[in-house]
């Protein structure tokens, strides 16, 4: 079922319907404003789960600033999105993609890129410290995102994702609907010893993802497909749009994908959390929103419209990224301390409010550290946004402390259905 209008000509719905609470908790100044009373309560010491050491904050920022001058010496950051994954091993695979694609027009060739970066990102969650993939081609053995990534891509070009053998570089509903686990685990190298984290979860996903995508055939076209978000959004201006509309629509129309148990009576709200000190209106009271691989694809569907010569707007409006490589930079750092006496022993899920905290306190502070970063690299906020603060950046830095403290394992232990982290 499609969800909420996300159109601002609508009139507002209150926050007292499902409709209207659903809709507000999707945008991101919602995000943002409840993220930050929730760092506001834990400076203040009002939290049970964490404490805050902001003078640890300048050290963040210059462990942070400091790896992005090494990764990116010229500061030419790109986005934080999937296509840095598919550049894993110094490979060019967009390069490859569109040597297979051949000579199809601008926005075929948009659409196959949004279908591959869709896929590819809902694919993405923690894959755990005994996976990796094999690329026969590059004699490359990749692991965590960057393996997803990889072993995603090769899944797509060779057409697993597609129900037509003749047009396989593509996603569709058909050929999503009918994605099995065992094929899903065949295209991923799973086997005894080679176990991914969640495998039933991410092909359950993608079947989801074929089902929602048949239903709206007037967003996502006939036959529907993930690329068909391009003709939506460029529908009214082929030459603009607005990255909020763009995660909006994703919000709006895939909501019905992810697990169902946080919704507000049947509509589906996704990656949004019960959390006691949550202040807000109406059915919003209580619930912290976070969208965190809705806003990760957001990221990732950005450079496809502007390979196709659109201009983006409005990328300042999406929030830094809760994960266990940006929240583990700021446990690792020392600017958060967590309080539980266990923390670090104890298996945490997604909905526990030590975690929804830990997450919110995450988008808050990265808002913090991004212009203590810029600050050192000598760069405003035009010149760097927080989608390449990420990149250059708070996530290579969470991953470079986790290396060196626990040999690449996240500071907490999250048991994980691969649809969240």
């Amino acid at each position: 079922m499609k969800g909420p209008s996300t159109s601002s000509a609508d009139a507002p719905l209150p926050l007292s319907t499902p409709a209207g609470a659903a809709l507000a908790l999707r945008d991101t100044a919602a995000i943002r404003e409840r993220a930050h009373q929730l760092l506001a309560r834990a400076r203040a010491g009002a939290s049970e789960h964490f404490a805050v050491n902001d003078a640890a904050l300048p050290h963040a920022a210059h462990t942070v600033a400091k790896l992005t001058r090494a990764r990116f010496p010229d500061l030419k950051i790109p986005y934080h999105s999937r296509w840095r994954h598919f550049e894993a091993g110094n490979v060019d695979r967009a390069a490859q993609l569109n040597v297979l694609l051949g000579a199809v027009d601008t926005a075929e060739r948009a659409r196959a890129q949004i279908d591959l970066a869709l896929v590819s990102v809902l694919l993405d969650a923690g894959a755990g410290a005994d996976w990796g993939y094999h690329e026969g081609a590059s004699a490359q053995r990749f692991s965590r995102s960057e393996g997803l990534g990889v072993a995603s891509f090769h899944a797509f070009t060779a057409g697993l994702f597609s129900s037509d053998p003749q047009q396989p570089l593509r996603a569709d509903a058909a050929g999503l609907a009918m994605l099995t686990t065992e094929h899903l685990a065949q295209a991923f190298q799973v086997r005894e010893g080679n176990p991914l984290v969640g495998l039933e979860g991410r092909a359950g996903l993608l079947r989801r993802l074929g089902e929602v995508l048949a239903q709206q055939p007037e967003v996502f076209g006939q036959p529907a497909r993930p690329g068909g978000l391009f003709d939506a959004l460029l529908a009214t201006d082929p030459t603009a749009m607005d990255a909020h509309d763009l995660l909006g629509l994703l919000l709006s129309t895939l909501s019905d994908i992810w697990p169902a148990q946080n919704a507000i009576d049947g509509v589906a709200l996704g990656d949004c959390w019960r959390h006691p000190a949550v202040p807000g209106g109406g059915l919003t009271r209580g619930w912290m929103p976070f969208h965190k691989l809705s806003q990760w694809l957001t990221y990732s569907l950005l450079e496809p419209f502007e390979w196709a010569g659109v201009q983006v707007r409005g990328i300042e409006r999406l929030t830094g990224l809760p994960e266990y490589r940006n929240g583990g930079l700021l446990i690792d750092a020392g600017v958060l301390r967590p309080l539980p006496p266990d923390h670090a022993t104890r298996s945490w899920t997604a909905g526990d409010a030590f975690i929804v905290e830990w997450r919110a306190l995450t988008v808050a502070l990265l808002d913090e550290i991004a212009p203590l970063v810029r600050a050192e690299l000598g760069v405003t906020a035009d010149q760097l946004p927080l989608a390449c603060v990420l990149e250059g950046g708070t996530w290579a830095a969470g991953r470079l402390l986790a290396q060196r403290l626990r040999g690449g394992a996240p500071p907490l232990n999250i048991a994980s259905d691969g649809t969240v982290f």
